[in-house]
């Protein structure tokens, strides 16, 4: 059987290698046509009529969101089923700083392969059963996309699911941290700042007040946590005194119930601007709550043989601190991995212009393409091995 999988694997990797060019081509074209969350109305199509053209049925409009899609292709049975997830929303203002159009494109790279594989007279003959979905997950910066689709269902009846992120380090395990983004509104009293100030009430000074609270309460919290936030809105004229006042702040940290409380800190600090000021707050949720990320190891460990295949190996450098993703939300529900693949130096950072040009280079290129290959001969292993599937499933449920 050994045999006959290696024999699978090369198919899909010649498949990957014949389709390069045209991978190439659409991750570059939606590079340069950035669409922020849930309006990725051109990255979405390229990427689902790909799909389309090489075999795969495929919804539209999944989970209520326009943007989104599910594209499926299955030989024999419908399970196992795996899952890869593309993402293709990009930032405002910096553009594809994150290389989601890396993302989105190895996805499909993975799942093209698979339906080659499908169809080829070895697979029939290695017993290969089971189905493979391509998941077009819009909205990962600040929207949730995979959020929705948990919720509604979308990975009901798959086994395992998988993405892989470009970045500065080729890694196998990841984590992140639980996030939460809340719009933090003072309501205050309008006047003359010059000749009637005792009038009005400051919003603007209720939250000024509530950044340097909690600037003191990052004393005491733990390291793995964030507070971090921007100021929205904070008057219209230097003359007036502010009525509104917003911020949107993000509370980030690993453990679930530490999250909590701290959410609960950062309100507390907010409130006491509250009593000193008169402003009236608000908090308004926005965005979607993200958990923290629960990789499964024996999924990481079938994925790390066949990055080794590929001549790859781990990066040893020292890890920097942890983001957060809604794929976390997903693997709370199925064994899941996000491994990163490294398109750029070691010192690049994400969600900036050096992040952004290593999208379309020649060194995201590969990455792109040796994530969709390692995602599709990690596919391979667990359709053709029953045995691996229930051990990750065993993990999970532990």
């Amino acid at each position: 059987m050994e045999n006959q999988v290696s024999l699978l694997k090369s198919i899909a990797m010649d498949e990957i290698d014949a389709l390069a060019a045209h991978l190439v081509e659409i991750s570059d074209d939606i590079h340069a046509h950035p669409e922020i969350r849930f309006k990725e109305h051109y990255s979405s199509r390229r990427l689902a009529d790909a799909l389309e053209a090489g075999g795969f049925a495929v919804e539209r409009g999944t989970a209520g969101m326009d943007t989104a899609f599910r594209g499926q292709v299955s030989l024999g049975r419908k399970s196992p089923t795996i899952a890869f997830l593309g993402e293709y929303d990009a930032l405002a203002e910096v553009g594809h700083a994150c290389g989601h159009n890396i993302i989105g494109t190895a996805a499909l790279g993975a799942g093209l392969a698979l339906a080659r594989v499908f169809k080829a007279e070895e697979a029939v003959k290695a017993g290969l059963q089971g189905r493979i979905l391509v998941l077009g997950t819009p909205g990962e910066e600040a929207g949730g996309g995979k959020v929705v689709m948990v919720e509604n269902g979308v990975f009901r009846d798959v086994e395992a699911a998988m993405i892989v992120h470009p970045g500065s380090l080729t890694r196998v395990h990841s984590e992140s941290i639980a996030s939460y983004k809340v719009t933090i509104r003072f309501r205050g009293k309008p006047a003359h700042s010059a000749s009637s100030p005792h009038e009005g009430i400051n919003a603007l000074d209720g939250l000024l007040m509530t950044f340097n609270a909690i600037n003191a309460l990052r004393q005491h919290i733990t390291p793995d946590a964030r507070i971090h936030g921007i100021i929205t809105k904070g008057g219209f004229a230097n003359n007036i005194v502010p009525e509104l006042a917003e911020a949107q702040m993000c509370i980030r940290a690993a453990d679930k119930k530490y999250h909590h409380e701290l959410i609960e800190k950062v309100k507390n600090c907010a409130r006491g601007a509250e009593l000193q000021t008169g402003a009236k707050v608000e908090f308004e949720l926005f965005g979607r709550t993200y958990d923290p990320m629960k990789s499964n190891s024996i999924l990481e460990d079938v994925y790390r043989k066949n990055l080794g295949v590929l001549g790859l190996s781990e990066d040893t450098a020292t890890k920097r601190g942890s983001g957060s993703t809604d794929m976390a939300n997903v693997s709370q529900v199925v064994p899941s991995i996000h491994p990163s693949i490294a398109i750029g130096p070691k010192e690049m950072i994400g969600h900036t212009p050096e992040m952004c040009a290593a999208s379309k280079s020649s060194e995201g290129h590969k990455g792109l393409l040796n994530a969709a290959k390692c995602m599709a001969m990690t596919a391979l292993d667990l359709l053709s091995d029953p045995e691996l599937l229930e051990k990750a499933r065993a993990e999970f449920r532990a």
